[in-house]
């Protein structure tokens, strides 16, 4: 919902008689003649470097031809994660004010850690609805509370809920670009197409905006709209068409250490950085390429083509809204901003990864079975992160990464274009900015006051003040001059040019990290550590921290990481029940939403009724193709899978099963950690058994479950990716065990007892 809750006064009279009355119509909220349109185009861990006109060597045409017709910033900053930046976007706040310490995922029950922006923080969207633009999302979400984003809602911080009038995307902190869960308004649906028939998302999502624009143009051509674009690309999974995983193919094969030095100097030829910028040292945990081992080489080299080729492809698609909108002839009075949420990501690991589930459970990979499935990085069957190595490309000349407070982690590549707006063409700001400033900019250029108070709700300040000065004039002054930083304990603050960071290990006391200092208007790279030639400054600087600290909600101070996370009780949370029941036709359960069967004793139950023997098909699966699980009916046999990071445990009912109506079994019994006895059941008959050797600690992957048929990435190669259940399925029951003990039994079903049984119908597929 969108606008004022309550009708206005009505000014009219009201007689006995509409002779004896007056009509008044109110006038509904509508912006200025003239007032421009605006969009947001939000890109997901893409890194300073990775535009072309911020020295990549990737092809942007898109994105270099808006820098060419508005500015560059090169001293723009966000916060080190992708759910606070979304946040303080949307907000103009910073991001632990309005409690969203870090992802929408967890509630750390601490006000700025919610996972949820408080109605306190209108969104940008809200305040243009009110003021008559219409309003519209398209691509990832990722700040509503995960639990809640299932078919029973509550919906209030869906995009539906927070100002946008239309949505369609995904509500994750990720999703497969071939197999996506998607979210239409308020009810999930499915991809239209299928990979094999040329369906990729940034493709579906460009569509989707030009969709809405379009609508929007023909009925109401006289609103601005403001358009909020926010693509996958380049989060991992890096999966591109093969036409751009063909472009880039032998690209990369020089090394990071060639490419990294390539576009420093691109970057001081473009005036992106200063002449005398150096290029600081590896980061930790990255080697020399030439001490790179060949086969690595070629993986790595192969990891970074479907990167780049997501980015360019992306950039493609960007390329269709913006002529669509040049074709309508609203292209020159739009206000374009497209930016990175923070640094590239250092979750690939040294090694990089093909499986971001073995990444989220820290479960190495093997070297030979990524180099054995190496023509797959970039396709469907892949869900690929490049190495350490091409973050710290992403990010030249940063050092570290996303997650982390230094330049690399928090300083990305923003431009912003306003052709009818007398914004220069192709011109470089270098004033200190941050994602709280576009809000407040934009609301500055559109003429569009914040509320104090809506819809009875008063409203927390914005934190952000409008660059509009300085889009004109290279010379005025930055309009802020403060700002922390802080994510996961990792520490920043920004104040008149000086920088003071501290870098923080994980469980160790905050008194032991050691801070830094950077004259950082003159020093940007952080290469020249003054804190021994200037402790005063940083004394000043770090007491200036905590008085930020406290003045914007960021304390207490918090290191815990997403596995202890994932496991903190939170009261109304999926985590509290050991009992679901979902029946025939439910649509895709969010993977934030689905029992918690991880590591744990669990049984799953399945009614169904079948005619002919023939029938079959998946019965409920959870996960992709990098793993979860399925139970399906496959040539007359009940067969749970169990897909660990690509190993698939197979167990298979002994004998066929009966038609008509049964109810068919799988049960988990936990014997060590990481590791079970299962067992299947047809009408509580045993009907196999085999152990588990391997389990998942704590986390499936951001994929979510499908009851009654698999319609995403694959967990199975044993049928097709889209399969149905072709028999009659009533429901599909889930108990869990009290807790992750060993021994630990599971609810009680009633009924019949299921019996144990020796029987074994196993295997092991790789």
């Amino acid at each position: 919902m969108t606008g004022p809750l309550a009708d206005p006064p009505y000014e009219g009279t009201i007689g006995r008689t509409y002779g004896e009355s007056t009509e008044h119509w109110s006038t509904p909220p509508s912006a200025a003649a003239g007032t421009p349109n605006v969009v947001y185009v939000l890109l997901d861990d893409v890194g300073f470097a990775d535009f072309g006109c911020f020295g990549a060597e990737i092809d942007t045409p898109t994105i270099d031809r808006l820098a060419a017709s508005g500015l560059r910033y090169t001293n723009f900053h966000t916060s080190p994660l992708c759910s606070p930046t979304r946040a303080s976007v949307l907000t103009g706040r910073n991001h632990h004010s309005v409690g969203m310490r870090m992802l929408s995922n967890f509630d750390s029950g601490f006000p700025s850690g919610r996972g949820r922006i408080t109605h306190a923080a209108a969104t940008v969207a809200e305040m243009l609805a009110d003021a008559g633009f219409n309003t519209m999302a398209v691509g990832k979400w990722h700040v509503a509370p995960l639990e809640q984003t299932t078919p029973s809602g509550p919906y209030d911080q869906w995009p539906l809920g927070r100002g946008f009038e239309r949505y369609y995307g995904f509500l994750e902190a990720e999703t497969d670009n071939f197999y996506p869960e998607l979210v239409y308004d308020n009810h999930q649906v499915d991809p239209p197409a299928t990979p094999e028939e040329g369906y990729h998302l940034t493709e579906d999502l460009t569509d989707r905006a030009i969709g809405f624009v379009r609508d929007q143009t023909s009925f109401t051509p006289e609103k601005p709209f403001f358009l909020y674009l926010a693509y996958a690309a380049a989060h991992a999974p890096h999966q591109a068409p093969p036409e751009y995983l063909a472009k880039y193919r032998g690209r990369y094969d020089a090394g990071w250490d060639v490419i990294r030095a390539d576009r420093h100097r691109r970057q001081i030829g473009l005036g992106i950085i200063p002449p005398d910028a150096p290029l600081p040292p590896h980061n930790p945990g990255v080697v020399p390429w030439d001490d790179v081992p060949p086969e690595q080489r070629r993986l790595f080299a192969r990891m970074q083509e479907a990167y780049a080729a997501m980015v360019d492809h992306t950039d493609a698609q960007l390329g269709r809204l913006v002529d669509f909108l040049e074709r309508i002839g609203r292209l020159d009075d739009t206000i374009f901003v497209v930016m990175s949420d923070n640094g590239a990501s250092p979750e690939g690991t040294p090694l990089g990864t093909l499986n971001p589930t073995a990444f989220q459970n820290r479960v190495p990979e093997n070297l030979q079975d990524s180099l054995d499935r190496i023509d797959e990085i970039g396709g469907p069957r892949a869900q690929s992160n490049y190495p350490l190595g091409w973050a710290q490309v992403s990010n030249t000349p940063f050092r570290r990464y996303k997650q982390h407070t230094h330049e690399g982690g928090v300083r990305v590549p923003f431009v912003l274009s306003w052709p009818a707006g007398d914004v220069p063409g192709g011109q470089v700001r270098t004033q200190f900015q941050h994602s709280i400033d576009v809000t407040a900019t934009v609301l500055d250029l559109v003429g569009v006051q914040p509320p104090a108070v809506r819809r009875g709700v008063p409203q927390m300040p914005l934190h952000g003040r409008s660059f509009r000065d300085g889009l004109r004039d290279p010379a005025a002054p930055p309009s802020r001059d403060r700002q922390y930083f802080e994510m996961f304990g990792h520490r920043g603050i920004y104040h008149q040019g000086w920088k003071a960071v501290a870098f923080h290990e994980r469980g160790t006391s905050w008194d032991e990290d050691r801070w830094e200092l950077y004259r950082i208007d003159e020093d940007p790279t952080e290469s020249r550590d003054l804190a021994a030639e200037y402790p005063e400054v940083l004394r000043r600087l770090i007491e200036e921290f905590w008085i930020e600290a406290a003045r914007y909600d960021v304390l207490p101070l918090d290191d815990r990481g997403f596995a202890i996370r994932a496991r903190v009780p939170r009261p109304g949370s999926v985590r509290d029940r050991l009992d679901f029941t979902y029946l025939a036709g439910v649509p895709t359960i969010s993977g934030a939403a689905v029992p918690p069967t991880m590591n744990r004793s669990h049984a799953i139950t399945a009614r169904v009724h079948r005619t002919d023997a023939t029938q079959g098909g998946v019965i409920v699966v959870l996960g992709n193709v990098s793993g979860g699980y399925v139970l399906h009916i496959k040539d007359n046999h009940l067969v749970y899978e169990y897909n660990h990071l690509g190993t698939r445990y197979v167990l298979r009912s002994e004998g066929e099963l009966p038609l008509g109506p049964v109810e068919l079994t799988f049960e988990l019994t936990k014997t060590a950690d990481c590791q079970g006895t299962g067992r299947l059941y047809v009408d509580g008959e045993a009907a196999g058994e085999a152990l588990f050797p391997r389990l998942l600690p704590f986390f499936h992957g951001f994929a979510g479950m499908d009851v009654g048929r698999s319609i995403h990435s694959p967990v199975s190669q044993s049928y097709p990716a889209r399969h149905e259940f072709s028999g009659e399925l009533e429901y599909v029951r889930f108990r869990l065990a009290a807790s992750e003990e060993v021994g630990e039994p599971i609810a009680p079903a009633g009924g019949v007892a299921p019996r144990p049984s020796a029987g074994v119908g196993f295997e092991v597929v790789d």
